[in-house]
């Protein structure tokens, strides 16, 4: 994890982040987007704090979510990565949460409460413990290992959409 303020500074304006502030604590606020989706990165060198618009990490080959921000005011999206567990997702996300295309086996270290809809088909999970307490949209579980008996313990405000497991 980077913690030289240049070096922040210089891996900050090479991925194109603009409007951030580098706090005491060398984490990073971004008051506005972050898009670091497509960058070929296997780690987020760089531990960000909160980001105020969405936040997009997918598509590359993360293994972790490590340095992710602890707070997203708009949407979460680390699909299409090699993520075997959520420890380091943020634990508020305003928007929408999207882990999908991933190798995720528990939602254990996931957000505890997702503004609108919550995406976790196509990965690995047997089990729906950890997930969040709230979700205002859709819960979508498909395409994984989960016995079909298996329920939700969340609050949905949409759809729970449990289709193509066990």
């Amino acid at each position: 994890m980077m913690t030289n303020k240049k070096e922040i500074i210089r891996w900050l304006d090479e991925m194109g982040i603009i409007n951030y502030t580098i706090n005491d604590t060398s984490t990073v606020t971004v008051k506005g987007d972050v898009y670091l989706d497509f960058k070929g990165l296997v780690e987020i060198p760089v531990q960000f704090r909160i980001v105020y618009g969405n936040f997009n990490c997918s598509n590359n080959s993360l293994t972790t979510l490590k340095g992710s921000p602890r707070e997203v005011g708009g949407d979460f999206d680390c699909s299409f990565n090699e993520l075997n567990s959520l420890l380091g997702a943020p634990k508020e996300v305003a928007g929408g949460f999207d882990c999908s295309m991933n190798m995720i086996s528990s939602l254990v270290g996931g957000p505890s409460e997702v503004g609108k809809f919550f995406h976790v088909y196509a990965n690995n999970l047997r089990s729906l413990t950890g997930s969040p307490q709230e979700i205002d949209g859709d819960f979508d579980c498909s395409f994984n290992i989960l016995p079909q008996s298996h329920r939700a313990t969340t609050i949905i405000g949409g759809l729970f959409i449990n289709s193509h497991n066990n």
